[in-house]
């Protein structure tokens, strides 16, 4: 589970910031080089691409930004605040191609890889829970984007936010599972290979095969097929392709029922 959640600061003030309303996020007691609430964001979100969310705090922006952790709260309340003003800025930096023209299927291909991506650039947003979601211009610019993915498809509003939600969830799953293997082979030195040929001979030992054969003969084939017991790449693209097929039947349902 995601071990952070946003939307847990204070509603009014992380709105304001969001939104950037005259009076939030500045102060008169701020340096004189001009710090702002964007330049304390660029700071924190560059601390947490190296560091993660664990290791990121006001303190730590505040040396970022040259500045004391008491003047950083005059800009920005709080780390709940602060990550959602994080996360609301990724958001709306996201590279936005077009998706008309294309197939629906190739549509939401697009949606999954620019999120992909994003997790890819910035590990940490896989750590936040958004089912409070900072209602900022990122967010917002973002969900009107990938909503038009669904344009011309006959869904319902309310199925077309459940189909973005299932879409966005599975990219959120395979990359906590990408980051997590990263992490895994960085903490143990090892690649998968190298680990499984470490463990082979003591495996060889204790396992028998013939108690567990169907085990034996799925794990050794998929071993054998992708080099590890999980490959994060085929399992992204394994999952994006059942996920597309799940709502091709939820596409073709509701564009047979309108048919009728």
């Amino acid at each position: 589970m995601p071990a952070y959640r946003s939307g847990s600061g204070d509603p009014a003030r992380t709105l304001a910031l969001l939104w950037r309303e005259p009076g939030f996020g500045q102060s008169a007691r701020g340096p004189k080089q001009g710090l702002s609430v964007d330049r304390v964001v660029d700071a924190a979100i560059t601390l947490a691409d190296t560091a993660g969310l664990d290791g990121l705090s006001m303190r730590s922006v505040a040396r970022a930004v040259d500045v004391s952790t008491m003047a950083l709260y005059t800009y920005v309340p709080g780390k709940a605040e602060l990550v959602d003003l994080m996360l609301d800025a990724v958001y709306l930096r996201m590279e936005r191609l077009p998706v008309d023209r294309k197939s629906w299927r190739s549509r939401l291909t697009a949606i999954a890889e620019q999120n992909r991506a994003l997790f890819d650039m910035h590990p940490w947003i896989a750590d936040v829970s958004t089912a409070r979601p900072p209602l900022g211009p990122g967010l917002m610019a973002k969900y009107e984007y990938e909503l038009s993915a669904f344009n011309g498809l006959g869904l319902d509003d309310v199925a077309i936010d459940d189909a973005l939600t299932y879409l966005l969830t599975f990219v959120q799953a395979a990359a906590r599972a990408a980051i997590s293997t990263r992490a895994s082979q960085l903490d143990s030195t090892m690649s998968d290979e190298q680990w499984w040929a470490a463990n082979a001979p003591l495996l060889a030992r204790v396992f028998d095969s013939t108690a567990y054969p169907t085990a034996a003969r799925v794990g050794t084939a998929a071993g054998a097929a992708h080099g590890s017991a999980y490959h994060p790449d085929h399992a992204y693209q394994f999952g994006l392709a059942r996920v597309l097929d799940g709502l091709a039947a939820l596409i073709g349902g509701q564009q047979a029922s309108a048919g009728r």
